[in-house]
């Protein structure tokens, strides 16, 4: 079963001006949250879908913007947590007369497919999306109306999701699950009269649209000739927000949950300072790019010098790209490997290495062996986020536990054990995590508001008790 952690937009003038163009410009400012696939869909035709990068397609820019003319659109960046990555997985998806685009991850695909003819999917050629989008297609034939149906189906849908609608009566509609687990934003653009809902605010800056709001969790938007409507799905007040996309996967420039993530970063590394205060370190430098605030932060907080002792190769094919969301390993230590060390900034000095997370261990691994080259005396490595013992079901690429590098083999390990477990595993000389606590608190979001469902393996807020499956399992690869 195809899942998805992605990026969305949907976007309607109000002065009925051509807004293609304004979509693949929020489409590229979302490029972080997704690598594999692009596309967007306007009423009355067939989704434009394409795979690579947005800007790999940069020479089209201009007929598209010609072909797809429309005053409504909504787009979608993909990058797969289960699936194979091909053009047929990509985004947006049409169901009859809805065009539909999704970030997030449907737990209960599988179930939720018995309700519209589950015998025709296989993991491999069906996707959560599209199972979500026939279920609601089918509901609004029943119900009449969006809002009804989505009442119902969250009954029936257990897991992560904000979904763009385009409607072949031109109409675009917006919806964020109950409990807020991925981010999603209002804006407007006053010169034109025009309304776009993204995942981040960063979007929104790319094409000139104030940031308004966060949509509500259980909150669904109307895009259309009336202007702006909304109505509530779902009066859930128990919240859940991504902790993750606070240390790694959402823009620095973006704000979320009334918080800056660049500030919010920078914060986190002042309070892992205080958890962890080596003062005996010559620099500290950080992973590229996303680990940057927090290593600032950690160094001005204890008073140690900040350098850029890793660099990405921008210029290699992979080198500026995000590895964590690379959907294969191989192409993961591909772009590892063009993160360089710079000999005279690390050569005889104990290093401090801040990164955002820990997951597989392939890149921390790789860097710590650069340093060693490098001729670094002494390798310190913290992390922003906990310690990561379990797979993520609400849109994270890490859906099976023996891919991590905390997993132990059903060893009964403590959580010191297991760190210095993969300490021995990554060749550091200390490694420290941040914790739940700490983190919420740089932050500044309840921690019983945030997901940290990877590090304690509580899953309630999903509602299910997973069946740890392999990753061969649950991608079909």
């Amino acid at each position: 079963m195809v899942k998805e952690n992605c990026g969305v937009v949907g976007i309607f003038s109000l002065s009925d001006i051509n807004v293609v163009p304004m979509a693949i410009d929020a489409l590229r400012a979302l490029q972080h949250r997704g690598q594999e696939a692009w596309g967007i869909a306007i009423p009355n035709k067939p989704p434009l879908k394409k795979l690579g990068l947005v800007s790999s397609a940069s020479s089209e820019f201009k007929k598209i913007s010609e072909e797809y003319f429309s005053s409504s659109v909504i787009g979608h960046v993909r990058y797969s947590t289960m699936g194979r990555s091909s053009l047929e997985n990509a985004q947006p998806l049409k169901v009859k007369d809805l065009c539909v685009a999704h970030n997030g991850t449907i737990a209960n695909a599988q179930e939720l497919s018995n309700l519209v003819g589950g015998c025709s999917f296989t993991p491999q050629n069906a996707s959560d999306t599209l199972v979500a989008a026939q279920r609601l297609v089918s509901l609004i034939s029943e119900n009449g109306k969006m809002g009804k149906a989505l009442s119902i189906l969250k009954n029936e849908m257990i897991g992560s999701y904000c979904f763009t609608f385009i409607s072949d009566d031109n109409s675009v509609f917006a919806a964020r699950d109950p409990k807020g687990f991925r981010p999603l934003v209002l804006g407007h653009k006053e010169s034109d009269d025009t309304y776009i809902i993204a995942s981040e605010s960063a979007a929104l800056s790319a094409v000139g649209a104030k940031l308004q709001r966060d949509v509500s969790p259980g909150e669904l938007i109307k895009l259309s000739k009336d202007g702006l409507q909304t109505e509530r799905f779902s009066t859930d007040n128990s919240r859940a927000h991504c902790s993750f996309e606070f240390t790694y996967f959402a823009h620095p420039s973006s704000k979320m949950e009334g918080k800056n993530v660049y500030v919010s970063r920078k914060r986190i590394g002042q309070y892992l300072a205080k958890k962890f205060p080596i003062k005996d370190a010559d620099l500290v430098i950080p992973v590229p790019d996303s680990a940057r605030p927090a290593a600032l932060g950690f160094a001005q907080e204890l008073g140690i010098s900040f350098d850029e002792g890793l660099l990405k190769d921008r210029y290699s094919k992979k080198g500026p790209l995000r590895s964590f969301i690379e959907p294969h390993q191989t192409d993961r230590i591909e772009i590892n490997r063009w993160i360089i060390p710079i000999r005279e900034i690390i050569e005889g000095k104990h290093v401090v290495v801040v990164d955002d997370s820990l997951v597989r261990g392939t890149s921390s691994k790789a860097i710590i062996k650069a340093l060693r080259r490098a001729g670094a005396k002494k390798i310190s490595m913290l992390i922003t986020y906990p310690q990561i013992n379990f797979p993520c079901y609400a849109g994270i690429d890490f859906p099976s536990q023996e891919e991590l590098a905390t997993y132990t083999n059903k060893h009964q390990l403590s959580t010191e054990e297991i760190t210095d477990m993969v300490r021995r595993d990554i060749g550091a000389d200390f490694l420290g995590y941040n914790d739940a606590e700490n983190l919420a608190a740089a932050v500044g979001i309840s921690q019983e508001s945030m997901c940290f469902t990877c590090s304690t393996g509580n899953y309630d807020s999903l509602g299910i008790k997973p069946d740890f499956k392999t990753r061969e399992q649950i991608k079909g690869e």
